[in-house]
């Protein structure tokens, strides 16, 4: 990686944390304090998990069985992993993950679970680096960030399938700014609303620096 975690920033000011990101010489720079990066670190490592990141890692597509030397006329298994070509055609049961993974055609199954078979494993695979990048340039106490533009490209993959995620769980509607003005203070989604903004903020924030 080009970019990558800092030393903690003790000197940061609330100003500085609450800034997001900036632009910097060939990507984006922002500071965390150590409760944010906790956030953030915690929902990623979340999200890595609930897509079968550890599954994922080491696997064909990341190269983990393509450097063993000659070998035999690939079978029909062989290829198949290759490829990334699942069992799988069916829209994940858990709302979270039918989001993070939607079908390709809402009007036609059969065509959908055809296209699901071919590059649902990709899809997760991609989603699982760039929750890794994430991890890898965040420092887990807190500090300076600073991405390079491929860093912050996943860094912006990220949040966002963090938010789809959060978002699936509050139930966000195109009316949910007005839910929360009017949402009861024993409402348990009032923890996460703010986390929820927060990384929308952090999105924009993101997007101006990259433009």
């Amino acid at each position: 990686m080009t970019g990558g975690a800092q030393e903690p920033d003790e000197g940061a000011s609330l100003e500085d944390l609450m800034a997001g990101f900036r632009r910097s010489s060939g990507g984006a720079t922002a500071r965390f304090g150590a409760a944010q990066a906790s956030i953030i670190r915690d929902l990623v490592g979340q999200l890595l998990e609930l897509i079968g990141g550890d599954e994922l890692e080491g696997g064909a597509l990341d190269g983990g069985t393509l450097d063993d030397g000659p070998r035999g006329p690939a079978g029909a298994d062989d290829l198949a992993a290759m490829i990334g070509l699942t069992e799988n055609a069916e829209l994940p049961e858990d709302p979270v993950l039918a989001r993070l993974l939607p079908d390709a055609y809402r009007d036609d199954p059969e065509a959908s679970g055809e296209f699901r078979r071919y590059t649902e494993h990709g899809l997760r695979s991609g989603k699982a680096a760039a929750a890794r990048t994430v991890l890898a340039t965040l420092p887990s106490r807190g500090g300076r960030v600073r991405l390079s533009r491929p860093e912050a490209q996943a860094w912006l993959r990220a949040l966002n399938d963090v938010r789809l995620a959060l978002g699936t769980r509050l139930e966000v509607t195109d009316d949910f700014d007005d839910q929360v003005v009017h949402m009861s203070p024993d409402d348990p989604r009032v923890a996460y609303v703010g986390v929820y903004q927060w990384l929308a903020y952090l999105q924009e924030t993101l997007v101006r620096a990259l433009s």
